[in-house]
């Protein structure tokens, strides 16, 4: 059997190659599949599923940067992740709940969801704060969101002074 990241990444990829604006195209490469990876690093860390946790980082925005939209993103991509799942024959029941679950709960990073649900949630904020490091952690964040930034940095025991 194809590997399922694969299988799923030439799916994406199709759709990110497609995008008439290259600066948007830029910043969905990097953005999805940088939390793709930092998903897989966190989730090997707490024993998470590896491959889900990848797949669910590099679908998790996907909404936005094939409409242009960002109302509802998450719940919306959620939406989305479950069609393509559904279409590629990827995931099981389980699986896909996991997936889509995480990505409807990303955006809400004041709260606190299932373990793999903190995955995605934690993958997103490390790739939104390593993108640039020398930039401090955006002040349109709120709060919970360098809250969990700190909590990352103590939990892969990094020296960081922000």
């Amino acid at each position: 059997m194809e590997n399922r990241v694969e299988i799923l990444r030439n799916y994406i990829d199709e759709i990110l190659l497609n995008m008439s604006d290259t600066q948007n195209r830029r910043c969905a490469y990097l953005h999805l599949y940088g939390v793709a990876q930092a998903c897989a690093l966190i989730a090997l860390r707490r024993d998470e599923d590896v491959e889900l946790a990848t797949m669910a980082g590099m679908l998790h925005d996907l909404y936005t940067y094939k409409t242009g939209n960002h109302a509802d993103h998450a719940i919306k991509g959620a939406v989305l992740a479950r069609e393509i799942l559904t279409e590629l024959k990827l995931t099981n029941e389980i699986e896909t709940n996991m997936i889509c679950s995480a990505i409807h709960n990303h955006s809400s990073k004041e709260e606190n969801f299932s373990s793999f649900d903190e995955v995605l949630i934690d993958a997103d904020v490390l790739q939104h704060v390593l993108y640039n490091f020398s930039l401090p952690i955006l002040e349109q964040h709120k709060s919970s969101f360098k809250n969990r930034f700190e909590k990352l940095s103590k939990e892969f025991e990094l020296n960081i002074h922000k």
